[in-house]
């Protein structure tokens, strides 16, 4: 059965990892009469947590999707991970979602991820709710918890609910909006409008500040107010909706996701307040050449469908997960894929739930769906009607930062190993594989050493490849420490057809990033014209076997001057071999430097970081270029530092800065590297 556009509510869990977004989903599953009974993260059982590695770490390791109705609704709900290394999962999900639900661990309050994935949130401009969970815990603290987000994220943050008891004696919420109390008994929920006496007098105080501050949100609204009329609780809720959309107002809630305490409340108070995808802006779109067009969420729209994540399933193979963008979408229906040009049929829709899938006919704008049988499909393409110029633009994530080296322990898996990881980044576009043709090493990078490690498990599993793993080599290099003249020689007779060429070349360094030269200043035919080039490559192939240690050398001018050569036995490899020997010969004269690459470091921390970040940086040998503001009480740090120095560092950011620091990378140039003391 279709849902209508207006009755679908994308959402998307976020949060910090252990403040129980799965359970929580697990428990909205229930409430819903999915599950008969909620799954446990530490059991491996939840409908959400369905890969090994998940079960094995009892932690969500990728982005979860399930869609289920909640009275008339249809909930497509987003759970990604919480863990940092994993936050491209959580870019993605604040992509497709509607709202935002962050879920606040009511013992700890607000922790590292909730404040990074806030700002994400806010740069995205996505309505946000905040659900304080665990409140059945020993020591939460509602009051606690909710005076650390307001210092954090500002006097929008209003709380609609207030918990009645914490702790064992958390029994229900007070709605602040319409003064009545739920509470909870044995899993089934009580309404009434008698508030505890030990709460009555606050959550009237409550109420009156909530009144207070949402009918500022409408003027025609806090005119009544101001002349003394009863607001309703339609209209408060009116302009609560307002204020939500408008990013002014974050209501917070509060519950137990264990114990199922208010989370129908959450989930009818999010299909109430939260925007159905026809009432968000509008996605930008590419069109033909540099044209920018707005699409919005029209069920009468052209089609427009973007693939946000690839799955891969041990039964039914890549599951492709879209958002109906425009338009709608029908089994049978043929596609383009805008960035192949391929014709894609849609044989199989499916609504997913977990590892679960059920076949639909079809599905309208703003729904989420899995399609499977796809032929080329990868994450971040667009499906559009044949013809049509239009693209979503994927999303950009950060470059990953951490690397290993992998290879396969049996040579009869290399290529094996090639399609797995082909496959792996294209399930996980925030995965990064490179074969670096000087090191020989096939290095697959991630956004941190568990995020690796993970990718790597997964691969063993899925493919049964067994694998050898190395750190990162640094890739060194080599140039001439001066200009030095020497010639080289090659005579070879044995009896028949010999071997003779002899070359005369100046060698020089260059500045750095130059690279190779060659040049002939020969006279008199001393070396026949077509053999001259092959001193050039001779050289060249040295250069690439490398200097003194072993590196290849790099800015370098050699210029033939003169040579001899023989009109019989003077040949291509004659002369290939005079100008490699020429080179070895310049090396043993005047020795080489060895050259170190250099990245480009930028790390954004709290200001209050920042001269611990630089002295960091400091004793790891890196020249501190500057510093900007980057907004909320954080810094950039730019700096040069060697490669062979921020290998683990994107390990010792984490710990050196409690996971507040986040790191770029890139080349940035080759330097001398420091001699050995």
């Amino acid at each position: 059965m279709t849902t209508e556009t207006d009755l679908i509510r994308n959402i998307a869990l976020v949060g910090h990892q252990g403040n129980g977004k799965t359970t929580l989903a697990e428990a909205m599953l229930f409430r819903a009469g999915v599950v008969t009974r909620p799954g446990r993260v530490e059991s491996g059982n939840t409908v959400l947590d369905t890969q090994p590695e998940e079960h094995d770490r009892t932690q969500s390791l990728t982005l979860g999707l399930a869609s289920f109705s909640w009275n008339d609704y249809r909930i497509n709900l987003l759970d990604p991970p919480g863990y940092a290394d994993f936050a491209g999962d959580a870019m993605t999900a604040l992509r497709v979602a509607d709202v935002a639900v962050f879920v606040i661990d009511g013992v700890s309050g607000l922790q590292v991820n909730d404040e990074l994935l806030w700002q994400a949130a806010t740069e995205r401009a996505i309505p946000r709710i905040l659900f304080v969970n665990k409140m059945d815990k020993e020591r939460a603290s509602f009051d606690a918890v909710l005076a650390g987000i307001r210092d954090h994220f500002g006097s929008g943050v209003e709380p609609v609910d207030l918990p009645v008891g914490e702790a064992s004696g958390f029994t229900g919420v007070a709605d602040l909006l319409t003064e009545h109390v739920i509470l909870y008994d044995s899993g089934s929920a009580n309404t009434s409008d008698e508030l505890p006496a030990d709460i009555a007098d606050r959550e009237h105080e409550q109420h009156e500040h909530l009144v207070e501050d949402v009918v500022e949100i409408e003027d025609d609204l806090l005119s009544k107010y101001l002349d003394g009329e009863d607001i309703s609780v339609p209209e408060l809720e009116h302009a609560l909706r307002a204020g939500f959309a408008a990013g002014s107002l974050w209501p917070v809630l509060c519950g137990s996701a264990v114990d199922a305490i208010a989370v129908d409340r959450l989930l009818d108070f999010v299909c109430r307040i939260a925007p159905a995808p026809s009432e968000v802006p509008g996605i930008e779109v590419r069109g033909d050449g540099d044209r920018v067009a707005e699409v919005r969420c029209d069920p009468s729209g052209e089609t427009l469908a973007y693939v946000f994540k690839t799955q891969t399933d041990e039964y039914v193979g890549q599951v492709a997960l879209l958002k109906i963008l425009s338009g709608s979408v029908h089994a049978d229906d043929v596609l383009a894929n805008q960035r192949t040009g391929a014709k894609e049929r849609l044989h199989n829709l499916l609504r997913v739930l977990g590892s679960k899938h059920t076949p639909i006919d079809s599905a309208e704008a703003g729904d989420i769906v899995g399609a499977i049988k796809l032929t080329d499909v990868s994450t971040g393409d667009t499906l559009a009607p044949i013809g049509s110029p239009l693209t979503v633009p994927p999303i950009v994530h950060r470059r990953p930062v951490y690397g290993l080296a992998v290879a396969a322990e049996s040579a009869g898996d290399e290529d094996k190993l090639a399609t797995a990881l082909a496959e792996l980044v294209g399930d996980d576009p925030t995965l990064e594989v490179t074969r670096d043709s000087e090191t020989h090493q096939t290095v697959i990078r991630g956004a941190g050493d568990v995020h690796v490690q993970v990718a790597l498990t997964r691969l063993k599993r899925r493919y049964g490849i067994t694998l050898l793993t190395e750190p990162v080599k640094i890739a060194y290099r080599e140039t001439l420490l001066g200009t030095v003249e020497t010639e080289g020689r090659h005579k070879k007779q044995s009896g028949g057809h010999g071997q003779f060429g002899v070359a005369t070349v100046r060698f020089e360094p260059l500045p750095r990033d130059e690279g190779y030269e060659f040049v002939d200043e020969t006279r008199g035919g001393v070396i026949p014209k077509s053999l001259i080039p092959a001193v050039g490559k001779g050289i060249a192939e040295s250069m690439g076997r490398g200097g003194r240690h072993g590196f290849p050398l790099v800015d370098l001018r050699a210029t033939v001057l003169d040579g001899k050569h023989h009109s019989v036995d003077s040949d291509d490899f004659s002369f290939r071999m005079a100008g490699a020997l020429a080179l070895r010969a310049a090396i043993e004269k005047v020795g080489t430097l060895v050259l170190e690459p250099v990245d480009h470091v930028e790390v954004t921390v709290p200001s209050t970081l920042q001269g611990d970040v630089m002295a960091d940086l400091g004793r790891r040998r890196g020249q501190i270029e500057g510093t900007e503001p980057a907004g909320d009480g954080e810094v950039i740090v730019i700096a040069s530092v060697p490669t062979s120095e921020v290998t683990d560092y994107p390990v010792a950011l984490r710990s050196m800065t409690h996971g507040r620091g986040r790191l770029a990378l890139s080349f940035k140039c080759y330097q001398e590297r420091p001699e050995p003391r």
